[in-house]
């Protein structure tokens, strides 16, 4: 009888290595970097997001798909949770932030409740759809489409920061949760030595430091829950070794 030839080996960096981890880190961190490419004037926001956002994450799919169907799907269950816990961390750290963005906006409660904090998403899709505005101008002056189109980017942000955070520590049952408090906080650190504030024409005061960080320790605190909790359980640990 004829012995059939074996299966290639799956190269590294297609599968939840520290090489494939190191790629879809880089593919996820396109979403924030679309973002900082528009603030240090490398391009606009658009430009980066049509020729390298979208392309990084049709990759990032086709890698998660491939995993999935030929590989051990360490990466599929890696990402998947990721992008689910960012998803939810994205919306903890939003209902946090609801009371304030209310009472700037119906100028109700104390004045250190009032932020606008919801300011930037239009702006984010006025920017995406390369359209101009000003620092001044009202929410109620940008286009639906602006405004959809803001609060998937801002969502999306969170999603990839998910998975930037499982692709980090590999597996999240060998790592303490706080590890995504610690992402969290560094990030936001991180955006306010940006032009981040003076950009969208926000009040850099400590109010708004101290707030924007206790809502990136409540992203932190879901997303590291989520995600342990999930690679915790039993459907995920069938799949999963020591990275």
């Amino acid at each position: 009888m004829t012995r059939l030839p074996d299966a290639q080996p799956i190269p590294a960096v297609l599968r939840w290595s520290l090489p494939g981890r190191f790629i879809v880190f880089l593919l996820s961190a396109t979403s924030i970097w679309c973002l900082l490419a528009e603030f240090y004037g490398l391009c606009s926001m658009r430009t980066f997001t049509l020729y390298v956002l979208l392309p990084a994450t049709a990759l990032l799919i086709a890698m998660t798909i491939f995993d999935a169907f030929r590989g051990d799907r360490r990466l599929f269950h890696a990402v998947l949770i990721g992008a689910i816990g960012g998803f939810v961390a994205a919306c903890a750290y939003d209902l946090f932030r609801i009371p304030f963005v209310i009472g700037a906006i119906d100028k109700v409660g104390p004045s250190w409740l009032r932020l606008p904090l919801f300011k930037v998403f239009p702006r984010f899709g006025a920017m995406l759809l390369g359209q101009s505005f000003t620092t001044e101008q009202s929410d109620s002056q940008f286009t639906l489409a602006a405004h959809l189109l803001g609060w998937a980017y801002h969502l999306s942000n969170g999603i990839t920061f998910g998975v930037m955070y499982m692709a980090l520590i590999g597996d999240a049952t060998r790592r303490s949760w706080w590890w995504a408090v610690t992402l969290a906080v560094c990030i936001e650190l991180a955006m306010l030595f940006t032009p981040y504030t003076r950009f969208f024409g926000l009040n850099f005061t400590p109010r708004f430091v101290v707030v924007t960080l206790i809502a990136h320790f409540i992203f932190g605190v879901a997303l590291g829950l989520y995600t342990r909790r999930s690679a915790c359980s039993r459907a995920f640990r069938s799949v999963s070794s020591l990275a």
